[in-house]
């Protein structure tokens, strides 16, 4: 499954979220790093929601 995700440039790095997933956000010094920990935010995301049911 894909999800769209918002990738904003900040005085640190990058900050990146999940619009579809409340809460679900990442960031990375660059937005090569912070697309891969949104990846990695949002399976350990689905995994809990799938432990939830």
């Amino acid at each position: 499954m894909k999800y769209k995700v918002l990738l904003q440039k900040t005085e640190e790095g990058y900050s990146v979220s999940c619009p579809e997933l409340p809460g679900c956000w990442s960031q990375g010094e660059t937005d090569q790093e912070a697309l891969q920990n949104i990846r990695e935010a949002i399976q350990e995301y689905l995994a809990v929601i799938e432990e939830m049911i």
